[in-house]
């Protein structure tokens, strides 16, 4: 039995839907076959590499799309049969679909196709609002007015230190 009932979990808790599918999500993307090979690389702190072998496919036979933070990478391959006679056929050509989620504030940067290998990069970018910060501790009366408020990192008032 490889499926998981989150139902229990959806009784219990609030404003954690997000989290519940993602989870969902991750169980039902681990029962794909295993057909294209891929790696997934960290090359750099915030940086990452998609790489799958997709010999035989071309450019026009690859799909790469990003949806709510679902990327899908699908090739179709049109049929070639024709006056065509094979005595082995190990070469598989057959159409795919691969999904990765991506955690929040990463996005796809580039995709490229060399020799078989699609490439795809991607980069977490944080927006400025959710890095963390400094704030600024004064040291002095426990009762601060409005313009003794501590100062945070870059919004020093004029003759003040942050």
């Amino acid at each position: 039995m490889r499926t998981i009932d989150l139902t229990p979990l959806y009784r219990t808790i609030v404003g954690f839907d997000r989290m519940a599918h993602l989870i969902e999500t991750g169980a039902r993307l681990d029962t794909a076959t295993g057909w294209p090979p891929y790696n997934i690389e960290q090359t750099g702190e915030d940086a990452y590499r998609i790489e799958l072998a997709v010999a035989g496919f071309g450019p026009e036979d690859l799909s790469i799309e990003l949806k709510e933070g679902l990327l899908t990478v699908t090739g179709k391959k049109a049929a070639t049969e024709e006056g065509r006679n094979f005595l082995h056929r190990g070469i598989a050509e057959r159409g795919f679909e691969r999904r990765y989620q991506l955690a929040d504030h990463v996005r796809v940067t580039g995709a490229n196709l060399e020799h078989g290998m699609l490439s795809l990069s991607l980069v977490r970018e944080v927006p400025e609002a959710l890095k963390p910060r400094k704030i600024a501790i004064n040291v002095g009366s426990a009762s601060a007015s409005a313009n003794d408020a501590p100062l945070i990192e870059g919004e020093a008032k004029s003759g003040k230190a942050a």
